[in-house]
């Protein structure tokens, strides 16, 4: 869609993405009547906290301010900032509130500057509260279900001397179709769903994501299409539980199958998706991921705990022993694919026994990786009640042992590819030493090698020559 076709529209459309495009084109001529006023273009500056589903949409973010006329800076000294909040542990919610009193120093010095806070932290009611009465600079706020609205909620911004706030408890829609603007112009994320059911009793995200809502498959293949065509090489998949997916349509469709359809785009060379539950991981998954060429050889598995008995106070649905079968059938059936997972240590009644539990699972499965947390309490879930919180240095001294363990069979998995020659995605220039790309190989490992800055988002073959624990040092193959 051109802006320029809302132009002359005499009433705002009801139906989306339409009605987004009628406010992008007023807010295009806001924006160059304020560039008139300034002589100079007007800048803005989109921050992502969190996941990689925050990050898609901040691309969606950053997309529609530059389509209405703002340049992209990277700091933020800039005539419109905004943060797109993540909430999962708490210490996120206080470095945003850290990075707002950066902002009103600034804002004091350009008065005309607008601030703007999305994603998970605003879907808090006690978040809001504490917005409007300690950070009342803030010109603009809106959560996780409405962030197809960005345009009309900035042509409100600009309409208003007040506070304008716009959060959903829910929703059943889905619109996309908006402009974007990729970080990398070779790679990118769709989201095939939203929210989540699954309510881990550590977990924020179904309080503020909501329910989980899948995408029509045929919008799915639509964008990715577009995306191939514009240059994408590899794409993300992504959703809270991307097993779940497709349960809630109308003409229901397993993941599995959703891959194999993706799987048939012209031009598409790598698929990755982000994040299956345990407790949903399909043989039929494992049989697609098989016999596909195209789908990355890494899984991301969240562990959690490997005692039974914190499973079951984690709400996980699933045991030590049956995690255990699942991980040990996917090295069988995919001996080449990297596991990872997500560890936290210090929920609530943890005891040493639980943390050996942990160490053991780690060790029979030997992770490729592991993001490994302390826990952090938050305010709204079921385990921040619990009782027999574990004491601040039993933690430390548990996370460190499991930490040990993690990186001994990380580099114990990652040293198996010394010596090999392997397809990696270049990225990018390191950001080290400019004399070396940095790439990715098609299991999530990292490569830096010596090449020209052509590469950068092509597949080349790489010798994977000195192993640095987590990383291999390369050098490229005619």
């Amino acid at each position: 869609m051109e802006l320029k076709e809302f132009d002359a529209l005499a009433s705002i459309p009801t139906k989306e993405p339409e009605r987004q495009f009628y406010f992008m084109s007023k807010l295009a001529h806001k924006v160059a009547e304020l560039e008139k006023e300034k002589g100079r273009k007007l800048t803005c500056y989109v921050h992502t906290f969190g996941c990689q589903m925050n990050a898609r949409d901040s691309e969606k973010l950053l997309g529609i301010l530059k389509t209405v006329g703002f340049e992209e800076i990277d700091y933020e000294d800039a005539d419109f900032v905004i943060y797109n909040t993540c909430t999962v542990r708490d210490n996120a919610n206080q470095h945003v509130y850290g990075r707002l009193g950066v902002l009103n120093g600034l804002k004091k010095k350009n008065p005309d500057m607008k601030i703007g806070l999305c994603g998970c932290m605003m879907q808090e009611e006690v978040v809001i509260e504490k917005i409007k009465k300690s950070y009342r600079f803030v010109n603009l706020m809106f959560g996780t279900h409405n962030i197809y609205k960005f345009a009309e909620l900035l042509c409100d911004m600009y309409d208003s001397d007040r506070m304008v706030i716009d959060i959903w408890k829910d929703t059943d829609q889905i619109v996309e179709d908006l402009p974007t603007e990729r970080k990398y112009p070779f790679k990118s994320g769709t989201n095939i769903m939203f929210g989540c059911n699954n309510f881990c009793s550590y977990c924020i995200v179904p309080y503020v994501r909501g329910r989980e809502r899948s995408r029509e498959p045929k919008d799915i293949i639509r964008e990715i299409e577009r995306m191939v065509q514009d240059g994408v090489k590899e794409v993300m998949l992504l959703g809270q539980n991307v097993n779940s997916y497709g349960k809630g349509l109308e003409n229901p469709i397993s993941f599995a199958e959703l891959l194999q359809e993706v799987e048939k785009i012209d031009g598409l060379e790598r698929i990755r998706f982000m994040t299956p539950h345990p407790k949903d991981l399909s043989d039929d998954l494992i049989e697609v991921m098989k016999h596909s060429k195209k789908i990355c050889r890494h899984i991301h598995l969240p562990m959690q705990s490997g005692s039974s008995r914190i499973l079951k106070e984690m709400n996980r649905h699933y045991t030590k022993e049956s995690y255990l079968d699942l991980a040990l059938k996917i090295r069988r059936e995919l001996p080449d694919v990297a596991i990872t997972t997500d560890i936290i240590v210090g929920f609530p009644g943890e005891t040493r026994e639980d943390v050996e539990d942990t160490i053991d699972v780690i060790k029979k499965v030997g992770f490729d990786n592991a993001f490994t947390f302390i826990y952090s309490k938050r305010t709204g879930t079921p385990a921040a009640s619990m009782p027999n919180q574990v004491p601040e240095e039993e933690v430390k001294v548990n996370f460190d042992a499991v930490l040990k363990t993690v990186q001994e069979t990380a580099r114990a998995r990652v040293k198996l590819l010394e010596g090999q020659i392997l397809p990696v995605l270049v990225e990018e220039i390191n950001e080290h030493n400019p004399e070396l790309l940095t790439g990715r190989l098609s299991n999530n490992i990292l490569v830096h090698f010596k090449g020209d800055t052509s590469l950068i988002g092509t597949i080349v073959n790489v010798s994977l020559d000195e192993y640095e624990g987590f990383y291999y040092m390369g050098s490229l193959q005619e």
